[in-house]
């Protein structure tokens, strides 16, 4: 079953954060993730969640969302974005209608 990892990032250096999204796509994909939210138009249509720029990410199984998170081949492309922003970041586990 699929997992997500969401994730809202506000960023003050656009330029070098463009860096860090090349580095990145290549370790989401080297676990068998994609995009699918890589920023643009949103609209908050309930509550007070002020979000700057979503990412959502689609990970075969939950386990492989974590593996990437925790992977020496991400791990410097974390650094980085974790130097120049802040994020809100999570991983959930995709519905299963069978179960």
């Amino acid at each position: 079953m699929s997992a997500y990892v969401i994730v809202n990032v506000d960023t003050k250096q656009p330029e070098e954060y463009e860096h860090y999204k090349e580095m990145a796509q290549k370790t989401v994909a080297q676990y068998g993730g994609r995009y699918l939210v890589r920023g643009g138009p949103m609209s908050v249509l309930e509550g007070t969640w002020n979000p700057v720029r979503i990412v959502i990410l689609e990970f075969p199984t939950y386990e492989k969302a974590h593996e990437w998170w925790h992977s020496a081949e991400y791990a410097p492309a974390k650094s980085l974005r974790q130097r120049l922003s802040t994020s809100d970041l999570l991983i959930v586990d995709g519905y299963d209608p069978g179960s």
